[in-house]
């Protein structure tokens, strides 16, 4: 069942404008009521217009109020609640922060499966496929998710480059063309770096693909191609680290995606890499002095 209502609620909640905010926070509050509930009845009882619902539920790329309704149902049928991660205390016992980080973690991957496109997922996975060059630009935290992208693609014999600084990125951009791939990632949405980076690229006419927070923002309006990680986060503490390991998790998804849509030409290419890779490791097998 289709779900990731209730978490794309509270992802965007914050951008909202005042009236689809009201609407949204009613619905957050009373999922379980609004599901029940025609439009004229939702708008009745949350204080807003049918089309504020509507806006709303577009907002969140769906078709209107009965899709949004269809998420919330698979939402509440769900076994972790949307949302639900923990503080974590660093001052706690040991036990009390593995369990909590890990959770969080979980939880993020799990959120985020709720607003990651399979339709998007493809759609990059073919422009990279098909580029001459990908070029991969985040800085700070995204810069370490550039780097996994960077070393993940390049083990199947694809053109891709990272780059963690603005200059750096701002040069690569100017020699891109219509044949390549700009790969900007964000969680924030608001890097001014990668904003003006993806600018370039794209009037360089290369395809742009970003990885962002769900919800509109900056970055992902330059995108052709718009991948989300979930957003719902509680504290600076849980949440930096969460999304990185969704951010990390989308990546996977990307690059399995990838290679399955051509295993004949990268298949091959990663089974190369990995002996390769294997031969300088030691054996564990022991013997001799």
């Amino acid at each position: 069942m289709l779900n990731g209502g209730l978490v794309g609620l509270q992802a965007i909640l914050d951008e909202l404008k005042p009236s689809e905010r009201k609407a949204a926070e009613y619905i957050l509050a009373h999922p379980e009521e609004v599901v029940e509930l025609s439009v004229q009845r939702a708008a009745e009882r949350s204080g807003v217009s049918e089309a504020t619902l509507v806006r709303l539920a577009r907002s969140l790329n769906m078709k209107g109020f009965q899709e949004l309704k269809l998420r919330i149902t698979g939402d509440l049928n769900k076994t972790t609640a949307a949302g639900s991660y923990q503080e974590i205390m660093i001052d706690g016992p040991i036990e009390a922060i593995m369990q909590a980080v890990s959770w969080n973690n979980t939880q993020s991957i799990q959120d985020t499966l709720s607003v990651l496109s399979r339709d998007e997922v493809k759609r990059a996975a073919d422009a990279l496929l098909a580029a001459r060059k990908i070029d991969v630009y985040g800085v700070g935290a995204s810069a370490v998710i550039a780097a996994d992208v960077k070393q993940k693609f390049s083990r199947v014999n694809m053109w891709c480059e990272a780059h963690a600084d603005f200059h750096s990125q701002l040069t690569s951009a100017t020699g891109l063309t219509g044949r390549d791939v700009a790969f900007g990632i964000s969680h924030s949405g608001q890097t001014e770096d990668i904003i003006q980076s993806l600018g370039e690229a794209k009037r360089q006419g290369a395809t742009i693909i970003t990885l962002t927070k769900f919800g509109p923002s900056p970055v992902a309006e330059l995108a052709d191609i718009k991948l989300f990680t979930s957003s719902v986060e509680q504290s600076i503490r849980s949440g930096a680290m969460a999304s990185r390991i969704a951010q990390l998790n989308v990546i996977d998804i990307l690059f399995i995606t990838t290679i399955s849509r051509s295993p004949e030409s990268v298949i091959p290419a990663l089974e190369k890499s990995r002996l390769a890779v294997s031969r300088t490791k030691r054996s564990s097998s022991g013997g001799g002095a």
